[in-house]
């Protein structure tokens, strides 16, 4: 009596998967980093009544492709996102125009920077 056995396909998808679930940051640190992000757009934003400062959040998004780290602000008047009136300017009911203030991307750069670092370093 013999035995033979046939496979087809391969598990190249289970591997693939495998590698990238090791190489994805956990979430321990998107929160660290979720965390300092929010204290630094917060310390960066403009204070007028200090509620745009104060309404910054973020997020981890698990998704099929990876995971993401989210920063939002939900300082949001009559529809508009005051965030982006400051960081990109907006116009006045007068006329005029308030230049805007690049605050948003210096400071997520930042934090973008330090992640990548620790990262690379495997640090945990």
């Amino acid at each position: 009596m013999i035995i033979s056995f046939k496979q087809k396909g391969d598990f190249s998808n289970l591997t693939k998967y495998l590698n990238n679930s090791r190489s994805m940051p956990s979430d321990a640190i998107l929160n660290k980093y979720g965390e300092k992000g929010v204290a630094a757009l917060a310390a960066a934003t403009p204070v007028d009544t200090g509620k745009t400062a104060s309404s910054w959040k973020y997020s981890i998004v698990h998704g099929r492709n990876g995971t993401r780290l989210e920063f939002t602000n939900s300082n949001i008047q009559n529809g508009v996102p005051i965030a982006i009136l400051i960081q990109y300017g907006h116009a006045t009911k007068n006329g005029g125009w308030v230049e805007g203030r690049d605050y948003i991307n210096p400071v997520i750069e930042k934090i973008f920077e330090e992640l990548m670092n620790e990262l690379r370093k495997g640090v945990t």
